[in-house]
């Protein structure tokens, strides 16, 4: 009797989107869907989003991906042996005694408890809790939001039975209990790294105790009894089991293969990170550095920047419509023709130097204020410079991560870059030249959800190891420094990486004016 292929679906939360990929166990893409939705903005340093589309996007993409797979491939729902999820971290939703949502999910890119984290890290021993809990302290934390919700919307906080994540959101939608993982957990700036436990002294500085939080499980926790009619609304059997799984970054590390000694993953999505992984958890006596949990026996390091793809995204709106448009037009991806634009300009931009701190920034910097800036602008300098800079300052940006990275582990050797960006050679090379290394792309684009699945096998004890993704992934390009550019670079670094350490007066001083002008009536 043949035997039939089995397949395992990782599902990733995201900022922008969920996405539902299904693999077979070797890790090859069978079927896959995504379904976006949109982030709410009407008031300065908002950035929320409305849960319920978060959840009917998760059935959606569940169901259109194993849809798809069982009329293109004829998998069935027996085949199908685990699903896994993925989850973007850092989010914040107010719910009430029966599960009723009470507010919208608050996400990692709202600032509005910019003051709060302030007065944190400042005067509330916020540098013991970041060195106990691994999460810097930043408005993206729920630890600040938590605090201004506290004192900014007392009502709201009064009334609220429960804070949770995106995910946990789900989950209790799906088998009715509130459950959040380690890794998640983990970077909630609330979670004790070391006791595995909630943080008694952040829920003290908050006044709320563990039960206003969900009940700490590993990641590789298992939920199972779905309900039969929501099964077949999923394509998938009721005996299914679900794995918790991780945070998106995490999982990014491990989908890309880059969990073993000195290897880097570096991702551009519509925000960035650089990230690492150990065999303990470890915080940064300065404060740079964030570590999160994948399992007990990993744990990730790095730093994040607030402005990745969301740049290219800016040019493209505010620079460059009509070379957008015109493109377009011509059937061409904008984004291809403004690459292009940006090649015919030499390394460096002739000395125009772009600081992309559009939405304030995270590492090393941690600092919600931070604004951006072109700095060198002078006569010979024109639009394809202004566009090369930008590109090249988000490499900067991920760039300066790194020697608090390498303070706390030493050496990294091995880097491979995922995201969006990851299709541009252009943006490639310049990650080889500016961090001076060999950049390896790796096949799976969707490394967040692949690193769900092959943690969902490690779960249901179908591998012994994570390791086992080594045989998946492949490498789709592979870039090295080009000797004269680097030279460049090298050059433009130390006035890159000193600007932002000038400007931290001012950059306070002009985003309290940015707030009170258009907080005021026109």
């Amino acid at each position: 009797m043949q035997h039939q292929p089995e397949y395992m679906l990782g599902v990733d939360i995201g900022t922008t989107s969920t996405k539902a990929v299904l693999f077979t166990t070797q890790g090859q893409v069978v079927a896959q869907h995504a379904v976006e939705y949109p982030l709410l903005c009407t008031t300065p340093g908002m950035a929320e989003q409305d849960p319920l589309q978060i959840y009917d996007a998760v059935l959606s993409a569940i169901k259109n991906a194993v849809g798809n797979a069982a009329a293109k491939n004829g998998v069935e729902a027996a085949q199908i042996k685990l699903v896994s999820f993925s989850a973007a971290m850092h989010s914040v939703i107010a719910v009430g005694q029966d599960g009723a949502l009470l507010s919208n999910s608050i996400t990692w890119g709202d600032n509005r408890a910019g003051a709060w984290a302030n007065r944190i890290r400042d005067e509330l021993g916020g540098h013991e809790i970041y060195l106990r809990t691994g999460t810097p302290i930043h408005p993206m934390s729920p630890l600040c939001k938590i605090m201004w919700l506290r004192h900014d919307q007392p009502q709201l906080f009064a009334r609220t039975a429960r804070f949770v994540g995106v995910k946990e959101y789900v989950l209790y939608r799906l088998f009715g209990e509130w459950l959040v993982d380690h890794s998640i957990a983990s970077a909630t700036g609330m979670f004790n790294l070391q006791q595995l436990d909630w943080d008694q002294g952040a829920l003290e500085l908050l006044g709320i105790g563990p039960q206003q939080l969900s009940t700490l499980v590993p990641t590789t926790h298992q939920l199972s009894g779905l309900a039969p009619a929501m099964a077949q609304q999923l394509g998938l059997a009721p005996a299914t089991p679900f794995v918790i799984g991780a945070n998106d970054g995490v999982l990014s590390n491990l989908g890309v293969n880059a969990i073993g000694p000195g290897q880097v993953a570096v991702t551009i999505g519509t925000s960035g990170a650089m990230r690492t992984v150990i065999d303990k958890p470890l915080t940064d006596p300065s404060g740079r550095t964030f570590c999160y949990a994948l399992t007990a026996k990993h744990w990730v390091v790095g730093g994040p920047t607030n402005n990745g793809g969301s740049i290219f995204h800016w040019v493209r709106d505010e620079l460059a419509t009509a070379e957008a448009a015109a493109a377009k037009a011509a059937g061409l991806d904008p984004y291809d023709a403004l690459t292009k634009i940006a090649e015919g300009v030499s390394a460096g931009a002739e000395g125009l130097l772009f600081h992309p701190y559009l939405a304030g920034e995270r590492a090393p910097l941690w600092n919600a204020d931070a604004r951006g800036s072109y700095f060198g602008l002078a006569t010979h300098h024109g639009k394809p410079h202004m566009i090369r800079a930008a590109l090249e300052g988000v490499i900067f940006s991920l760039y300066s991560i790194l020697p608090a990275v390498e303070d706390l582990i030493g050496p990294t050797t091995h880097m491979m870059a995922t995201g969006g960006f990851a299709r541009s050679p252009l943006w490639r090379q310049m990650m080889a030249d500016i961090f001076e290394r060999e950049v390896v792309v790796p096949e799976s684009v969707e490394s967040s959800c692949l690193g769900a699945a092959v943690l969902g096998l490690y779960a249901l004890g179908k591998v012994d190891s994570l390791e086992v993704i080594g045989g998946m992934v492949g490498s789709t390009h592979r870039h090295v420094p080009i000797a004269e550019n680097v030279a460049l670079y090298r050059r433009l670094w130390p006035i890159y990486a000193a600007i932002p350490k000038q400007l931290e007066q001012q950059y306070r001083q002009l985003s309290q004016f940015q707030r009170e002008t258009a907080a005021a009536p026109s």
